[in-house]
C-alpha cells in the first residue's frame, strides 16, 4: 500500500504548532482505492475491545465524503445517575457529579491545530447518552425497573483515527498529540511511531471471519404485550387532545439472540438500510456490581436523522417532525423532515 514518504506536518512545523496549540495532529495519507471501511475496520479493530466505525450514505445512494474509524481510547467516562467513573490509562477515579459538566470540562481548555486537508474530526469523544440521562436535567418519577443495567452515558476519548476520504480515495491515518498530557520533547517521534504501527496493521491480511451455523428463524421476544401497547396509544391520544403534548413517539423493546458477531449484523444493516448516519460502537462496561473483566457491549445503528451539529458558534438542529397538525402558518400535511433551526 503506497504512502507519502513522510508524516505531516514536518517535525519543525510540529514544534512550531506545539508552542501555541495543545492538540496537534500528525498524519500520513495512503491510497484507499483497494480498501473499504469494512475491510479496514477488520484489519485495524477486529480484536480491539473498544473501537468505533462511523459511516454515511446520503439519499440512500450517495456515499458521504468521510468515514471514521477509531481504536484504543486513552480515556473512558461512564455515568450511572450522578455516579461517574473515569478511567485513563491505569488510573480510575470514581466520584459524584454531573456528566454534562464533566464532559464539558474534559473537552474545554484545548486549542487544536487545524491542518489543511484533514477532515473536521481528527480526535475526540465518541459514545452514547441513554434516554435516562434526562434525569440529570429534570426531576422525573421512577416508574420502571432497570433490567439491562446500561449506564446513562459512556464516552470514549480517541486520539488515533482513520479517516476515509471517499472523494480522493485516500485514508488519513491520524494520531493527535495532546500536549496537556505529554511532554513536547519526543512527542513527534512518538506520534510517528504510532502511525507506523497503524499503517502496518492496515497493510496486514484480513483476519479470518468465524463462520456461524444458522440458528433458524430469528425469535423476537416482545417486551410489551399488544394489549398494553394499544392502551398506551389511546392514552397518548388523550394527552394530545388535552393539549399536554403535540407529538408523542411510542416505542417498545424487542429481545433476541442473533447468534452471530455484532459486526456481522452491522455489515448486513449497511447493505439493506444504507443511511446518512450509520454507526458501530464496541465498548467494555463493568457490570453495575463491578465485574473484574469488562463485558463486551455493542451499539449498531442506521439512522436517517441528524439531531444536532455544531460548527464553531453555530448550532444546527434537525429533528424529524412526525406531527401533521398545522403550526407556524404551515398547512396540514406539509413536508417537515427537511427543516433546520440554527442558533
Amino acid at each position: 500500500m503506497p504512502s507519502t514518504p513522510n508524516s505531516l506536518p514536518q517535525e519543525r512545523d510540529f514544534l512550531k504548532l506545539s508552542r501555541t496549540h495543545t492538540l496537534v495532529p500528525v498524519y500520513r495519507t495512503v491510497a484507499a482505492d483497494l480498501e473499504t471501511p469494512v475491510s479496514a475496520f477488520l484489519r485495524i479493530a477486529a480484536e480491539e475491545p473498544e473501537a468505533f466505525l462511523l459511516e454515511s450514505v446520503e439519499g440512500g445512494e450517495h456515499v458521504g465524503r468521510y468515514t471514521f474509524i477509531g481504536i484504543e481510547p486513552y480515556k473512558k467516562m461512564v455515568s450511572r445517575g450522578d455516579q461517574i467513573t473515569v478511567r485513563e490509562g491505569r488510573k480510575t477515579a470514581a466520584f459524584t457529579g454531573d456528566i454534562f459538566s464533566e464532559l464539558k470540562k474534559a473537552l474545554s481548555g484545548h486549542k487544536p491545530a487545524k491542518l489543511s486537508g484533514l477532515p473536521p474530526f481528527t480526535a475526540g469523544a465518541v459514545g452514547f447518552f441513554s434516554y435516562d440521562v434526562v434525569r440529570q436535567i429534570e426531576k422525573l418519577p421512577e416508574t420502571t425497573k432497570d433490567e439491562l443495567g446500561v449506564p446513562d452515558a459512556c464516552l470514549m476519548f480517541f486520539d488515533q483515527v482513520l479517516a476515509f476520504d471517499h472523494v480522493k480515495k485516500e485514508i488519513h491515518l491520524i494520531v493527535t498529540t495532546d500536549l496537556s498530557r505529554e511532554k513536547r520533547e519526543g512527542a513527534y517521534a512518538r506520534a510517528v511511531k504510532r502511525l507506523n504501527r497503524l499503517e502496518k496493521r492496515l497493510a496486514a491480511p484480513l483476519p479470518t471471519i468465524r463462520k456461524h451455523k444458522p440458528l433458524g428463524k430469528l425469535k423476537l421476544e416482545y417486551r410489551t404485550p399488544k394489549a398494553k401497547f394499544l392502551r398506551s396509544v389511546e392514552k397518548a391520544k388523550e394527552y394530545i387532545a388535552a393539549g399536554d403534548v403535540f407529538q408523542c413517539v411510542l416505542s417498545q423493546r424487542f429481545d433476541c439472540v442473533p447468534g452471530v458477531d455484532a459486526f456481522e449484523i452491522y455489515r448486513a444493516l449497511r447493505i439493506v438500510n444504507p443511511s446518512p448516519y450509520m454507526y458501530f460502537l464496541r465498548f467494555g462496561l463493568d457490570e453495575p456490581k463491578g465485574a473484574k473483566k469488562p463485558a463486551a457491549h455493542h451499539i449498531v445503528g442506521s439512522s436517517p436523522e441528524l439531531l444536532v451539529r455544531v460548527h464553531g458558534r453555530e448550532v444546527e438542529y434537525r429533528p424529524i417532525d412526525r406531527d401533521s397538525s398545522p403550526r407556524s402558518g404551515r398547512s396540514r400535511g406539509s413536508p417537515r423532515g427537511g427543516g433546520a433551526s440554527r442558533r
